[in-house]
Formats: structure tokens, sequence, C-alpha cells
């Protein structure tokens, strides 16, 4: 008697099917029947070793259709936090629809980084085999402390000096990149890091300067709540940490911006 095929749990090999079976629910196994899809995704996680800490993304984990199901029960457990709160969500017009609208906030939004994969990054050639340095910002970002899930909103510049031998990305695909990093629970001083050994990778330049300028609402909202404070960090690589002349140059023209 031939064995019986199981189902397959692993992602699609193509991004168009994704795509077009994106909206469809999965089946549980039957080992999986009955529990959270939190726990399942957990499962899954820990099975290969792999990390899921706050800014950590965990995109390879989730199945096509499984993000709606995390909303829901995302929902479910914010419904339970409003009433430990004594909110009355049931005749309060206001907070009716608050969990919901809370749980779509972080899963599709403003935690999304974590969910879904890396942008398509397309690289070209230096033809041109340019060496200047290119300055790209300030580019917008808005992120949240993992200590608090308070905002963080600010403003990141990325300096790039490519070699003869660098690829080249499209400029909004820096934009695109660091959205898609800072779309998570972060810490400032690890996010720039992340973001420059991302770009390191991808594009291979002789250098990587990156410095972010943010107002932290964990310090502005609550805490202290000192709103003048700002954080500003720097990561420098390569050319920009040997060459004194280089960084100068980098700092200087955000002065100028």
């Amino acid at each position: 008697m031939p064995a019986k095929k199981l189902p397959s749990t692993t992602r699609p090999a193509k991004k168009a099917a994704a795509s077009k079976t994106a909206s469809k629910k999965v089946a549980p196994k039957k080992d999986e029947a009955g529990l959270p899809l939190s726990v399942v995704i957990r499962r899954r996680i820990q099975a290969q070793k792999a990390r899921f800490h706050a800014n950590d993304n965990i995109a390879a984990f989730i199945q096509p259709g499984e993000l709606d199901g995390l909303v829901d029960e995302v929902a479910e457990k914010m419904q339970a936090v409003l009433e430990s709160l004594v909110i009355d969500t049931q005749s309060d017009h206001n907070t009716k629809n608050t969990s919901r609208r809370i749980a779509k906030m972080f899963v599709q939004e403003v935690f999304n980084g974590r969910y879904v994969e890396q942008p398509i990054l397309t690289k070209f050639p230096n033809v041109s085999r340019l060496n200047e340095l290119m300055i790209v910002g300030p580019i917008t970002i808005r992120s949240a402390c993992s200590h608090h899930l308070c905002p963080i909103m600010g403003r990141i510049w990325i300096g790039v000096l490519p070699s003869k031998e660098s690829a080249l990305i499209g400029l909004s695909k820096y934009s695109r990149l660091t959205e898609w990093v800072m779309c998570r629970p972060q810490i400032q001083e690890e996010a720039v890091v992340e973001l420059a050994d991302m770009l390191e990778r991808k594009i291979k330049p002789i250098g990587v300067a990156i410095v972010m300028d943010a107002d932290h609402f964990c310090m502005q909202w609550r805490g202290v709540k000192d709103r003048d404070s700002k954080m500003v960090n720097s990561v420098m690589r390569g050319a920009f940490l040997k060459d004194s002349n280089l960084r100068r140059e980098f700092l200087s023209l955000l002065e100028k911006r």
C-alpha cells in the first residue's frame, strides 16, 4: 500500500505563487489543531533553533494566509488587555473595535518588518565605475522602542562610497530597506548596525556610513517627559572609519541639509 503524501509546509518557491495563495487560510496539521497560531509559528522557529527577538524578521516561518489569523489572535488578546484596563468596549463607541484596529496596526503596519520578506533590491553593475561619495537622505523613519513599544520618529542619512566593482541599487531601495528594518520593535543603536550590515552585504562598497537622529516617545511621553531630548548615533564602516577626511566630508554635508 503506497504511503500517503503529507501536505507540504514549506513556503512557495516563487513569489508569484505565494501572492496567489496569500489570501487562502492554511489548514493546520492534526497535531497543531486547537493550538493558537502564535504557538504553531513559535514551534517552527524553535525547531530550526532560530532567534525570534523583537527586532528579528520571522517571515520564513509564516505560511501564506497566516498573517490574517495572527491579526485575529492578537485582536482577541488585545481585547483582554482592554478589559483588564477596565475599559467598557461594549458601550463606549470610541473603543468598540479598538482591539482589532490595534492588532491590524501591529501586524500589518508598525511591526510589519517582522512578518514580511525583505524587499527585492534590484542591483545594477557599476558601468561608469563610480567611486565618489554618495549620500541618501534624510529618510523618514518610524519605529517603536522594544522596552515600552512607544514610537521612535526620526531621520536617517546613508553615505556610500562605492568601488569600481560595487553593485548599485536604485535610490528608492535605500528607503525601502530602511523602512523594512525599522518597522519592528527596535533599539536605535542596534537598528543602524543592522542596516549597515545589510548594505555592506548587498552592494559591497568601499565604505558605508549611517547617521540616525530620532525622537523617543518613551522619554517624551512617559518617564522624564523631556520633549526636547533626541538621540543621534552613527555607524562608520570601511573607508569612513579609516579616512578622517572622508568622514568629515560626509558629516559636514549633513549639517547643510
